[in-house]
């Protein structure tokens, strides 16, 4: 059988390559696809932060697994990214981008369940990529800025709301 989310589509854009790197980051996470997130990812030498109340530094690819790939993976989640802007030069090797994005996390089998517990989160990211010696586009820095929340902090490890 065929991976059902395939790593390499060769039919993007310049543009639409830049961003499909943090498409595979977003959906690996959410079928808990370790492939295809980890394919999104310029290798071990990357960093996480997420700006919530605190500032948290996530400082390389296995950590980034640990702490959200592994936690949010299982779960029942979607993330919806939008208004996606990308800055490249023209035969540049470096770009960045920045997008909104809203994700909704609930325990695994329960996301279905209207009176099941939920934390919703709704952010910006802003993202460095690099492109690799095949020419595919990866994320070397990603910092997810928190705007709102709501529902149950405590899905994600923090304390309730």
């Amino acid at each position: 059988m065929s991976q059902p989310y395939p790593i390499s589509l060769s039919s993007l854009s310049p543009r639409e390559a830049i961003t499909d790197a943090l498409y595979r980051a977003a959906i690996g996470s959410d079928h808990h696809d370790t492939a295809l997130f980890n394919s999104a990812w310029a290798g071990e030498d990357v960093s996480m932060e997420i700006h919530d109340d605190n500032k948290r530094v996530i400082p390389n690819l296995s950590l980034i697994r640990t702490h959200v790939f592994d936690k949010v993976g299982p779960m029942d989640t979607t993330h919806n990214i939008s208004m996606v802007r990308v800055h490249v030069e023209d035969g540049a090797d470096t770009a960045t981008l920045t997008a909104t994005s809203m994700a909704q996390h609930s325990p695994p089998g329960t996301g279905r369940d209207p009176a099941g517990p939920k934390y919703t989160v709704g952010g910006e990211y802003s993202v460095e990529l690099v492109k690799d010696e095949a020419g595919v586009w990866k994320i070397k820095r990603l910092v997810l800025n928190v705007i709102w929340t709501l529902g149950d902090a405590s899905l994600m490890g923090g304390p309730p709301k």
